[in-house]
């Protein structure tokens, strides 16, 4: 009798693995019960949403560092899970998450399957997650956790079906949802559509750093079985996806012109045009993602041939001993350490080659300033008293900078009409050493901005309850949060609210002869923004 269903039972045994290693890892720890967590449904939810958290991360492309997954767990526990646990719990929780559960302490993990085919069992690497060294703000180093291919491949289990019919599916679902007109079902399809895409191009960007460390470490089937789900994905993919963007583009026409010429649109049509637009953003992106995977494509099969071909080529090379074919030589001789010169010359006369790498020409610099600040933060390890005060006052100066040009942003905002203000009129109506005032520097104006922005809505009052809940000490660095409970604790009367909404009208705010970090003059360009302030009595003022 032929036992054709176990065929790939090692590759089933891998999905496995990937739970047991987990459970394993996991099951019998004691600090579970110092946060309350006693049962093991418990602590497998709690595993999951870390995992979730890491991998939504991982495809937006953004940091992932131990403060940001303690944060999480935070705002979880105390909307959710309601356990006995302050931040710091959480974070010591996301750090044995991480450390211990995902990562087993810095050991490698293994799980065997049984290869009834070779009639021996396989010996299957599971890892969950991988990290990398990311500056924070510019200055403070950090390790940053995002999901590798057998975390990916974990979580889609949970939800998704198989690896070859995914990308295909979704893609049929995204159409038909299309032709049915189902704009709302068909934002999150694309969305799928393009996370799935996005994960095929980590999937080839990971085989190739895999190469590059150890190109005999990567077999030529996981070679193989990339370069095939590489073709799936860009078959036709592309063709495809322009005909979709086409069709979306048309209804947004049509929509459009039906507002502007005819009438406007009720509630229900204003909400398809936003999902048309969002559409189309996911498929432009979508087609962004195929290409830079053709690329990818290319250049796996470029680089593993090129690695192989090196690795044969040390075959070619040459080697002696030092010990027999120099050493003992001059001790038979002495007089020829007269004519070592001749013997050692070659090593220092060849001129090495000099390529042209056009990646290092295309990606960020670093600017020297910045190389020379990381300079002088490493001297912080020997307690130099002189150096630590000189950065307590530079940090305080900057801080200053900072409180500043955000007091005058709030002021202005306060003192005008209905306590709302634009970039334009505030533009309009500062001189040049207002101007200074509200941009001390491009780079602290560019960061207020952006958090103000990423802000959107802050309750002042939520944050002052946060306070009371939660007690830290300053660390120096700008935080949007402090710096405006502290004005506003200033205020009189006091702000209870800040909201800052990017304008819709196209504009382009221009602020001539301002100063960056290095003390030179440029302008810089941004979009309208909204600031309105919020403030209990009727005086305004700061």
């Amino acid at each position: 009798m032929q036992y054709d269903f176990l065929n790939q039972f090692p590759k089933r045994m891998k999905h496995v693995g990937r739970y047991a290693l987990l459970i394993s890892n996991s099951s019998q720890k004691a600090i579970w019960k110092q946060y309350g967590f006693l049962k093991a449904d418990e602590q497998m939810n709690v595993i999951f949403t870390l995992l979730l958290y890491l991998m939504e991360q991982s495809l937006k492309e953004e940091n992932c560092t131990i403060d940001d997954i303690g944060a999480y767990l935070d705002n979880l526990n105390m909307r959710y899970f309601e356990k006995n646990m302050s931040f710091e719990d959480c974070r010591a929780l996301g750090d044995f998450l991480i450390n211990v559960v995902l990562s087993n302490e810095g050991k490698a993990m293994y799980f065997d399957g049984f290869d009834f085919e070779q009639r021996a069992y396989q010996i299957m690497h599971v890892s969950y997650v991988a990290n990398r060294i990311v500056y924070v703000d510019s200055e403070l180093r950090r390790t940053s956790y995002y999901l590798t291919e057998d975390g990916y491949n974990l979580l889609l289990s949970t939800l998704e079906i198989e690896n070859n019919m995914k990308l295909t599916i979704h893609e049929m679902i995204f159409k038909m949802h299309l032709e049915k007109q189902s704009y709302d079902k068909a934002v999150d399809d694309i969305k799928n559509v393009f996370n799935l895409m996005r994960i095929q191009l980590q999937k080839t960007q990971e085989a190739m750093s895999r190469i590059r460390r150890n190109a005999l470490s990567y077999s030529v089937a996981e070679y193989e079985s990339v370069l095939v789900e590489n073709l799936d994905t860009i078959g036709d993919t592309k063709q495809k996806f322009q005909n979709y963007r086409e069709l979306v583009m048309t209804r947004q026409r049509e929509l459009e012109e039906i507002d502007f010429s005819v009438r406007r649109l009720d509630q229900k049509e204003e909400e398809t045009l936003k999902n048309l637009t969002i559409i189309e953003n996911y498929l432009n992106r979508t087609i962004d993602e195929h290409q830079k995977i053709l690329n990818s494509h290319f250049d796996l099969k470029s680089l593993y041939t090129k690695e192989l071909e090196q690795l044969s080529q040390m075959s070619f090379i040459r080697r002696f001993s030092l010990r027999n074919e120099l050493y003992e030589k001059i001790l038979e001789r002495p007089d020829a350490l007269g004519s070592l010169d001749i013997f050692l010359r070659p090593l220092f006369t060849n001129t090495p080659e000099k390529i042209l790498n056009l990646n290092k020409c295309l990606e960020l610099q670093k600017p020297i300033r910045r190389k020379a600040e990381e300079e002088e933060e490493e001297q912080m390890e020997f307690g130099d008293e002189a150096w630590m005060a000189r950065e307590e006052r530079r940090q305080a100066e900057k801080l200053a900078k900072y409180e500043s040009s955000l007091r005058f942003l709030l002021g202005m905002a306060a003192s005008a009409e209905n306590n709302e203000i634009s970039l334009e009129e505030i533009r309009e109506q500062i001189g040049a050493d207002e101007t200074e005032a509200l941009i001390p520097n491009v780079q602290i104006f560019k960061e207020i901005m952006v958090e103000l922005i990423k802000g959107k809505e802050i309750d002042i009052q939520t944050l002052k309850e946060e306070r009371k809940n939660y007690i830290s000490e300053l660390s120096g660095a700008f935080h949007l949060n402090e710096m405006l409970l502290f004005i506003s604790e200033e205020m009189r009367p006091e702000i209870f609210a800040v909201e800052v909404y990017r304008m819709e009208d196209g504009k382009t705010i221009v602020f001539d002869q301002v100063e960056d970090e290095t003390g030179a003059k440029k302008s810089i360009r941004c979009s309208n923004v909204l600031i309105r302030v919020k403030q209990k009595g009727a005086e305004n003022g700061i």
